[in-house]
């Protein structure tokens, strides 16, 4: 597991600043390749492709675990064989280092 993986999300309200472009590159070196910076650095997202509906549904439901522990929710984008994972802190309006935190554990869920 690595660093961002054992840390937990912390509380985050409006009036905080998201991260800086810089800031946000240098947490996203700590995760899988796979996750991408958006264009306007506001979010990170990854592409994750299943053999059936049953496979995808299973990663969506270990997904939802830990957005629910962690009390931090990413927009998903569901198909039969695939899902979109965004995460970005709505209440700030871009990234903030619970998205990347969250980011870390969901590498670690078994594909």
């Amino acid at each position: 597991m690595n660093e961002l993986a054992a840390r937990k999300c912390k509380p985050c309200e409006g009036g905080t600043a998201p991260l800086t472009h810089t800031q946000a590159q240098q947490l996203l070196a700590q995760l899988s390749s796979a996750w991408v910076l958006t264009e306007n650095a506001l979010a990170i997202r990854r592409e994750f492709g299943f053999r059936d509906f049953y496979r995808t549904m299973s990663f969506v439901n270990a997904l939802a675990h830990i957005a629910n522990i962690e009390d931090h929710h990413p927009d998903l984008e569901v198909g039969y064989n695939h899902c979109r994972v965004t995460f970005s802190t709505h209440a700030i309006r871009g990234l903030s280092e619970n998205d990347f935190v969250c980011a870390a554990k969901v590498d670690l869920i078994p594909l």
